[in-house]
């Protein structure tokens, strides 16, 4: 503590208003005690300290008027202050009803000669504040500190035990940063280190030029084609993707390296074709394929649902029509036609499960006759009241427009139905002729087809042709 030099010169003679008005502009507040530690006069120099009314504290115990931890402290005051001991500051908090704490930051003297003490105090609530949200914030590094951690473990073992080879290449120097473990066997350079190596390090010379493009056009657009490369001496066949991305100021290079995988005759399958295959067995409608009579050679997830099988080995080698529609009355004309057409659209009918379950569904097929295994494949999407169908009903059907139309319902519906839907549509394309010929003229079309007016206009309404509010006033 530095005093004064010379008090009594810089400062002068002071008067107790004076003194008083000196104390409490540099004090939030400020008490007189006694020698026994009794609150004798009280200023309040912020407004907004919240501690009560001043007068409350008069004749008080000061350790009555403060929480119990800090009474020692107060204690300690009053008699280091009496002592003419240094004091230092002692932070004191006062009980608020229904709240928190407020701390305050006291230091005490005594007051002349005499047994008078001055205890002048310090709102804390602002640093309080500020320590409250230091902590905050630290907790807050620390949790995502651990979060990010547990993300860079995660990340470290999943790069590690990945099946395929994965390199972290340097997009300026080329240089491979990082290589994960199946990238070292993949390379298979005798245990010689990958990472510091310029990338495509073991990739043959005429395909280098193929990867130069691949990571141009990655940095360039941000995406490129995948390429196939071939490696080592053992020219082992790989499809190399890559993609682009950014480590504070550094770009790099994110380079997969996945052999290519074959089926099960030994055909070869870019990832592109693997990633293709795995959606149609995932995807939400059923997709079938069967060879040229209708024996199921495979199928999707979708398709074993409607069914009810568990395993696509249940239903491989099985013919179709066992679980579409009326057996032999469905499949038949729907395979005769595909094979004629080569391509079936919105084909109605049933599947029919295992154990009992029946979805209605519209079948859209393709036939693919001139490959080297010629087979028919079948997408069946489940019908809904959202199509606009009665989903219950398999036979309804709308007036054909055309030939290859009409013979699509071959299959779908009987003879006699299909008669029926023929002659509607003759009928309605003779009248659209015969008012076109007479100029939309009622009686001389009715004359034209030997019908009376009132058949004809019986006629307009069934299918909803001409204006029919003017024939209705003539009528």
């Amino acid at each position: 503590m530095q005093q004064f030099s010379a008090p009594r010169t810089s400062v002068g003679d002071l008067d107790a208003v004076q003194a008083a008005r000196i104390i409490l502009a540099s004090a939030d507040v400020a008490l007189i005690l006694d020698s026994a530690g009794v609150v004798r006069d009280v200023a309040i120099g912020k407004g907004d300290l919240g501690l009560g009314p001043p007068g409350a504290w008069m004749g008080r115990a000061w350790t009555d008027t403060v929480t119990e931890d800090s009474q020692p402290k107060v204690e300690t005051l009053v008699r280091d202050a009496l002592a003419d001991v240094p004091t230092g500051w002692r932070q004191v908090s006062y009980p608020i009803p229904d709240g928190a704490d407020v701390p305050v930051l006291f230091a005490a003297t005594r007051l002349g000669g005499g047994d008078r003490v001055l205890a002048v105090g310090r709102d804390l609530r602002s640093v309080a504040g500020m320590q409250q949200r230091l902590l905050l914030a630290q907790q807050t590094m620390e949790r995502d500190y651990n979060r990010l951690h547990h993300l860079e473990t995660r990340y470290r073992l999943l790069f590690k035990l990945s099946s395929e080879a994965v390199l972290f290449v340097d997009s300026a120097s080329r240089k491979i940063v990082e290589a994960n473990t199946a990238a070292q066997a993949l390379f298979g350079d005798g245990g010689k280190a990958l990472v510091g190596r310029v990338f495509p390090h073991g990739i043959e010379t005429e395909d280098a030029d193929s990867i130069e493009t691949l990571l141009a056009s990655v940095r360039a657009i941000g995406r490129g084609e995948d390429v196939t490369a071939r490696l080592g001496p053992a020219r082992r066949e790989v499809v190399v993707s890559a993609a682009l991305f950014r480590i504070e100021r550094n770009v790099q290079f994110l380079v997969r390296l996945s052999p290519r995988v074959s089926d099960t005759d030994g055909t070869l399958i870019t990832h592109a074709r693997a990633r293709l295959l795995d959606v149609v067995d995932n995807a939400p409608d059923g997709i079938v394929v069967t060879d040229m009579d209708g024996i199921i050679l495979s199928a999707n997830t979708a398709f074993l649902d409607f069914v009810q099988v568990a395993t696509e080995a249940q239903v491989r080698g099985r013919p179709l029509g066992r679980f579409i529609g009326r057996p032999g009355v469905d499949v038949t004309p729907l395979i005769s036609n595909l094979r004629e057409l080569e391509t079936v659209r919105q084909f109605t009918t049933a599947i029919h499960g295992d154990i009992g379950a029946s979805t209605t569904v519209e079948i859209s097929a393709v036939a693919v006759p001139h490959a080297d295994r010629p087979c028919l494949g079948f997408v069946m999407r489940a019908v809904t009241d959202r199509d606009g169908a009665d989903a219950t009903s398999l036979n309804a059907v709308t007036v054909p427009r055309s030939v290859e139309q009409l013979t699509e319902l071959v299959g779908r519906v009987s003879l006699k139905e299909i008669i029926r839907e023929t002659n509607d549509m003759i009928e309605k394309l003779c009248i659209q002729a015969a008012l076109e010929l007479t100029g939309d003229n009622r009686a001389s079309a009715a004359e034209m087809l030997g019908l009376s007016r009132q058949s004809l206009y019986v006629k307009l309404r069934r299918y909803n042709l001409g204006d029919l509010s003017s024939a209705a006033d003539s009528a």
